[in-house]
């Protein structure tokens, strides 16, 4: 028997790999006439500016960011809805990319499968930050594709 996908996360970075990505899980949401989920996670980290071993946090920059995620995942949904895929759903989380995605909020959503790209960041930031996509392909409890 086929597996059925009932709860599809889709995790986006504003990249195109990410976009691509959203694609595919698009069309397995469609023939699986599953919910999707589209999620961005908004690591606290990258607003901290460290001044003689201080770590300050400017609320206003942190505002504007999910604010300007909100927008771009209301974007992605309108386009998601007009490919008709009306069963989905956006979410903004923050945190670190890696759990969220592996295991958060599969946990609170049950999802079932994870979409996502090979990476969104470039070789440098690869390794300043570790690939998220390596990291939740070892701890993701549910199925996960790379869509190329």
């Amino acid at each position: 028997m086929e597996q059925q996908y009932k709860n599809i996360l889709v995790p986006v970075d504003g990249s195109e790999i990410a976009e691509k990505a959203l694609e595919t899980a698009i069309e397995i949401a469609k023939r699986n006439e599953a919910h999707l989920d589209i999620l961005n996670v908004i690591e606290l980290k990258q607003f901290s500016v460290s001044y003689a071993g201080m770590v300050d946090t400017n609320g206003d920059v942190v505002y504007q960011t999910f604010e300007d995620v909100e927008n771009y995942l209301e974007e992605l949904k309108e386009e998601v809805i007009k490919r008709d895929q009306k069963d989905v759903s956006v979410h903004v989380r923050f945190g670190s990319p890696r759990t969220v995605i592996a295991q958060e909020f599969p946990n609170d959503h049950h999802t079932d499968m994870i979409v996502m790209g090979p990476t969104g960041l470039n070789p440098v930031e690869r390794v300043l930050v570790g690939a998220v996509t390596d990291y939740v392909t070892r701890v993701a409890a549910c199925d996960v594709m790379i869509a190329r």
